[in-house]
Protein backbone atom coordinates (compact mmCIF):
# COMPACT_ATOMS: atom_id res chain seq x y z
CA UNK A 1 0.00 0.00 0.00
CA UNK A 2 1.51 3.32 -0.85
CA UNK A 3 1.99 6.18 1.48
CA UNK A 4 -0.32 8.80 2.22
CA UNK A 5 0.78 12.33 1.50
CA UNK A 6 0.30 15.69 2.53
CA UNK A 7 0.22 17.42 -0.50
CA UNK A 8 -0.84 20.57 1.39
CA UNK A 9 2.23 20.19 3.43
CA UNK A 10 4.81 19.43 0.85
CA UNK A 11 3.40 22.06 -1.56
CA UNK A 12 5.37 24.45 0.13
CA UNK A 13 2.30 26.89 0.70
CA UNK A 14 2.70 28.98 4.42
CA UNK A 15 -0.94 29.46 6.17
CA UNK A 16 -1.56 32.23 8.47
CA UNK A 17 -4.60 32.59 10.49
CA UNK A 18 -5.69 35.85 11.69
CA UNK A 19 -6.62 34.66 15.02
CA UNK A 20 -2.69 34.44 15.60
CA UNK A 21 -2.70 38.45 15.66
CA UNK A 22 -5.65 38.38 17.77
CA UNK A 23 -5.24 40.83 20.89
CA UNK A 24 -4.04 39.19 23.84
CA UNK A 25 -4.03 41.80 26.70
CA UNK A 26 -7.11 42.75 28.48
CA UNK A 27 -9.14 45.52 26.69
CA UNK A 28 -10.99 47.88 29.14
CA UNK A 29 -12.38 51.18 28.20
CA UNK A 30 -12.27 54.37 30.47
CA UNK A 31 -15.93 56.58 29.78
CA UNK A 32 -15.29 60.54 30.68
CA UNK A 33 -19.07 60.68 30.74
CA UNK A 34 -18.87 59.60 34.60
CA UNK A 35 -16.41 62.60 35.12
CA UNK A 36 -18.94 65.21 33.75
CA UNK A 37 -20.69 67.69 35.64
CA UNK A 38 -24.49 66.70 35.82
CA UNK A 39 -23.51 64.98 32.17
CA UNK A 40 -22.81 68.20 30.48
CA UNK A 41 -19.89 69.71 31.10
CA UNK A 42 -16.01 68.86 32.40
CA UNK A 43 -14.63 70.95 35.07
CA UNK A 44 -11.20 71.30 35.05
CA UNK A 45 -10.51 71.54 39.18
CA UNK A 46 -12.63 68.28 39.45
CA UNK A 47 -11.49 66.65 36.60
CA UNK A 48 -7.71 66.91 37.68
CA UNK A 49 -8.54 65.96 41.21
CA UNK A 50 -10.15 63.10 39.57
CA UNK A 51 -6.47 62.32 37.84
CA UNK A 52 -4.98 62.64 41.23
CA UNK A 53 -7.02 60.68 43.48
CA UNK A 54 -8.25 57.73 40.91
CA UNK A 55 -6.31 54.36 41.65
CA UNK A 56 -4.82 53.27 38.09
CA UNK A 57 -3.09 50.45 38.80
CA UNK A 58 -5.82 48.76 37.82
CA UNK A 59 -5.16 49.48 34.77
CA UNK A 60 -1.52 47.69 34.91
CA UNK A 61 -0.73 45.29 31.78
CA UNK A 62 -3.99 46.39 30.23
CA UNK A 63 -5.04 47.92 26.77
CA UNK A 64 -7.31 50.99 27.80
CA UNK A 65 -9.70 52.70 25.20
CA UNK A 66 -10.83 56.23 26.28
CA UNK A 67 -14.10 57.16 25.20
CA UNK A 68 -17.24 59.48 26.37
CA UNK A 69 -20.34 58.34 26.08
CA UNK A 70 -22.48 61.22 26.68
CA UNK A 71 -23.17 63.63 24.41
CA UNK A 72 -20.95 66.47 25.87
CA UNK A 73 -17.92 68.21 24.37
CA UNK A 74 -15.18 67.10 25.70
CA UNK A 75 -11.52 69.22 25.52
CA UNK A 76 -8.98 67.10 24.25
CA UNK A 77 -6.56 68.21 27.27
CA UNK A 78 -9.02 65.81 28.92
CA UNK A 79 -8.30 62.54 26.93
CA UNK A 80 -4.53 63.44 26.90
CA UNK A 81 -4.33 63.81 31.12
CA UNK A 82 -6.13 60.34 31.26
CA UNK A 83 -3.32 58.99 28.74
CA UNK A 84 -0.55 60.65 30.84
CA UNK A 85 -1.67 59.09 34.05
CA UNK A 86 -1.97 55.91 32.20
CA UNK A 87 1.26 56.01 30.19
CA UNK A 88 3.76 54.05 33.19
CA UNK A 89 0.97 51.64 34.04
CA UNK A 90 -1.26 50.36 30.88
CA UNK A 91 0.16 48.59 27.99
CA UNK A 92 -1.72 50.80 25.34
CA UNK A 93 -3.85 53.29 25.21
CA UNK A 94 -5.92 54.80 22.49
CA UNK A 95 -8.82 57.07 22.51
CA UNK A 96 -11.54 56.04 20.52
CA UNK A 97 -13.66 52.97 20.72
CA UNK A 98 -12.68 49.39 21.73
CA UNK A 99 -12.65 48.36 18.12
CA UNK A 100 -10.44 50.83 17.43
CA UNK A 101 -8.39 49.32 20.13
CA UNK A 102 -8.37 46.55 19.11
CA UNK A 103 -7.66 47.71 15.17
CA UNK A 104 -4.15 49.26 16.59
CA UNK A 105 -3.03 46.04 18.78
CA UNK A 106 -3.95 43.80 15.45
CA UNK A 107 -1.92 46.31 13.30
CA UNK A 108 1.34 46.36 15.64
CA UNK A 109 0.96 42.13 15.87
CA UNK A 110 1.17 42.01 12.14
CA UNK A 111 3.70 45.14 11.33
CA UNK A 112 5.88 42.99 14.46
CA UNK A 113 5.72 39.88 11.67
CA UNK A 114 9.38 38.81 10.77
CA UNK A 115 8.59 39.56 6.63
CA UNK A 116 12.55 36.97 5.98
CA UNK A 117 10.33 34.07 6.74
CA UNK A 118 8.01 34.92 4.10
CA UNK A 119 10.69 36.21 1.23
CA UNK A 120 9.46 34.75 -2.06
CA UNK A 121 6.94 32.83 -0.11
CA UNK A 122 3.21 31.30 -1.34
CA UNK A 123 1.05 32.61 1.42
CA UNK A 124 -2.93 31.57 2.00
CA UNK A 125 -4.43 33.88 4.98
CA UNK A 126 -7.15 31.53 6.58
CA UNK A 127 -10.77 32.63 5.52
CA UNK A 128 -12.80 32.11 8.93
CA UNK A 129 -10.96 33.92 11.80
CA UNK A 130 -12.17 34.89 14.88
CA UNK A 131 -10.84 38.73 15.13
CA UNK A 132 -12.37 41.77 15.50
CA UNK A 133 -12.24 43.68 12.22
CA UNK A 134 -11.84 40.95 9.98
CA UNK A 135 -11.55 42.84 6.63
CA UNK A 136 -8.99 45.56 8.09
CA UNK A 137 -6.82 42.14 9.95
CA UNK A 138 -6.38 41.05 5.97
CA UNK A 139 -5.28 44.44 4.67
CA UNK A 140 -2.81 44.97 6.80
CA UNK A 141 -1.59 42.08 6.80
CA UNK A 142 -1.66 41.92 2.97
CA UNK A 143 0.02 45.43 2.47
CA UNK A 144 2.70 43.98 5.30
CA UNK A 145 3.47 41.03 3.56
CA UNK A 146 2.83 42.18 -0.10
CA UNK A 147 6.20 43.67 -0.75
CA UNK A 148 8.08 40.57 -0.25
CA UNK A 149 6.18 36.79 -0.79
CA UNK A 150 5.52 35.96 -4.46
CA UNK A 151 1.59 35.03 -4.14
CA UNK A 152 -1.16 35.50 -1.12
CA UNK A 153 -4.29 33.76 -1.98
CA UNK A 154 -7.10 34.08 0.69
CA UNK A 155 -9.45 30.41 2.04
CA UNK A 156 -8.35 26.92 2.38
CA UNK A 157 -5.95 24.88 0.57
CA UNK A 158 -8.49 23.37 -0.80
CA UNK A 159 -10.29 26.22 -2.45
CA UNK A 160 -8.21 29.62 -2.32
CA UNK A 161 -9.39 32.87 -3.89
CA UNK A 162 -6.11 34.55 -5.84
CA UNK A 163 -5.34 38.40 -4.36
CA UNK A 164 -1.81 38.96 -5.45
CA UNK A 165 0.73 37.52 -7.58
CA UNK A 166 4.11 38.89 -8.31
CA UNK A 167 4.71 38.91 -11.77
CA UNK A 168 7.71 38.55 -12.76
CA UNK A 169 10.44 40.93 -14.08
Amino acid sequence: MDEIKNKVKDSGLIQLDLADYKPRVSIVGIDLAAQLWQGLVLKEKDFRTWIKENDWTVYEQKAVFIYCSADAIVPTWAYMLVASALQNTAKKVVVGTQLDLEKSLISEAINAIDLSAFQDGKVIVKGCSDIAAPEFAMVTLLTHLQGVVQSIMYGEPCSTVPIFKRKNA
